[in-house]
């Protein structure tokens, strides 16, 4: 199947992702609003959808302009049916396009932390590979309400970490996508720092391989959704 990538800015791309989808025998396009060119195909043509992160925030459509074009476009993703995975900011586009609250969080979530899966975590298509409580990587200063209709998938005490909506439409707030070399160039971005730069790259060294095995373990359970949807 066709499988789309919605990203935003060259350090937040489709990452460890990417091999995957190709190693599934789907191909892949990558694509972002801030480009101004025509999406590759049609909606219909695609299988799968994701919408990666970005280091803009959902609210700052002044600053970025196509946010308001993704943001219609995303509602008609919605309505369409595909199979779709949001990640962080793309977590918090799809929530706001489901008509969820979407705002800064009380702290900034940046770094290692623990996540729960609840009960329907569990047993969810998708999540439900994912031990019960895990360590996750974070990088997000805003976070979502639960879309009306959805279901709660995992938390944390910062905010809420994933959810479903219908049996298409899925969204995390970590960033199971993410690689090493990807989180060094977030924590060499000046203008969002890390809270402990040397702490965090030291962390992430020890615990980036455990966690590269469960982003691979939600990138496969949600391509098998997809194709059996």
């Amino acid at each position: 199947m066709n499988v789309l990538s919605i990203v935003h800015g060259e350090d937040a791309g489709t990452e460890l992702f990417a091999p995957l989808v190709v190693e599934a025998g789907h191909r892949l396009e990558e694509w972002s609003f801030d480009r101004g060119t025509v999406l590759p195909r049609p909606l219909d043509e695609y299988g799968a959808v994701f919408v990666f992160g970005g280091g803009m925030h959902i609210d700052q459509d002044d600053r970025h302009p196509w946010l308001r074009d993704e943001a219609r476009w995303l509602g008609e993703l919605l309505e369409s049916g595909v199979p779709t995975l949001g990640v962080c900011l793309g977590s918090q586009l799809l929530a706001r396009a489901a008509g969820a609250e979407v705002g800064p969080l009380a702290e900034p979530e940046i770094g290692w932390s623990e996540v729960e899966l609840t009960e329907a975590g569990t047993t969810d298509p998708v999540l439900s590979v994912l031990p019960a409580r895990f360590e996750a990587f974070q990088w997000h200063h805003y976070g979502h309400g639960l879309p009306e209709g959805a279901v709660e998938l995992a938390r944390n005490t910062a905010s809420l970490q994933g959810f479903r909506l219908g049996e298409t439409l899925w969204g995390v707030q970590f960033h199971p996508e993410v690689t090493e070399p990807q989180v060094d160039l977030w924590i060499g971005d000046e203008s969002d720092p890390a809270p402990d730069p040397e702490a965090l790259r030291t962390e992430t060294r020890r615990r980036i391989g455990g966690w590269n095995e469960l982003g691979r373990r939600i990138c496969r359970s949600f391509l098998a959704a997809a194709s059996a949807g």
